[in-house]
């Protein structure tokens, strides 16, 4: 079974792809599109969940999302359709990074997917090529909350803690005007959604040659999480405006 498989059973009980729970998703987007008509872009769709939440809610809303899985994409349109809401939306199948469009946008969403750009400050730097005058981008990043191991880092990446990502973030030429961090609860959720949904699939498919794997899959992940970087590991969903232009 491959990654993109593994991850549709991991997010089948969190569709989010991120520690938030759907109050927190709520009031981001709720700070993201005030107003309930504007253009919002997510690079790095997926399956298109904060789209969709969005476009159910406010009838007059148009969005795009942009991801290199056909299959996600898939759903996303599926979705939408049985949403009533497929008129409002667009997906690409190509790299976010090298999305091109002749509109810009009121909201440009990339929530967790900061590696298909290279990092937090290279996402920045593609959401502002697609921000329209005044505009605001939702970005979701990890950080540490303290001093991680080295396994740690190798294992999640060279984050740094919440201050001195916020200050990149601003020195980058951009203003928080809201924010989140995810709490133990909404952390400690996504992580045993993502690989109890794992270990249930495996439990319910004995007979299906991909059961051991996912079982297993689902056992280090867990392992991994309690073990290495339960105790070091938060996210940051920012709301942000450009500082000047």
């Amino acid at each position: 079974m491959n990654r993109e498989q593994i991850s549709r059973i991991a997010h089948a009980d969190h569709p989010i792809k991120s520690p938030l729970d759907d109050d927190s998703v709520r009031r981001l987007l709720e700070r993201g599109v005030p107003r309930g008509d504007e253009r919002v872009l997510d690079l790095g769709c997926g399956g298109g969940e904060w789209l969709l939440r969005a476009l159910a809610t406010r009838p007059q809303l148009h969005a795009e999302g942009v991801d290199i899985s056909e299959d996600a994409l898939a759903q996303a349109s599926q979705a939408a359709s049985h949403l009533g809401v497929q008129e409002r939306l667009v997906l690409h199948h190509q790299e976010a990074a090298d999305f091109v469009s002749s509109q810009s946008f009121d909201l440009v969403l990339s929530v967790g997917a900061a590696h298909a750009f290279g990092g937090l400050l290279p996402t920045l730097a593609a959401a502002r090529k697609h921000l329209a005058p005044g505009g605001r981008v939702l970005i979701g990043e990890g950080f540490w909350d303290r001093e991680p191991s080295q396994e740690a880092v190798e294992m999640l990446g060279d984050f740094t803690d919440l201050a001195t990502t916020v200050d990149r973030v601003v020195a980058d030429g951009w203003t928080p005007v809201d924010g989140h961090v995810s709490t133990r609860r909404e952390l400690d959720d996504y992580e045993w959604a993502c690989w109890g949904s794992l270990a249930s699939w495996a439990l319910d498919h004995p007979a299906d040659p991909d059961s051991s794997q996912v079982l297993a899959t689902a056992n280090t992940r867990r392992s991994e999480w309690l073990r290495v970087y339960r105790d070091t590991w938060g996210f940051v969903s920012l709301v942000l405006r450009q500082t000047s232009g």
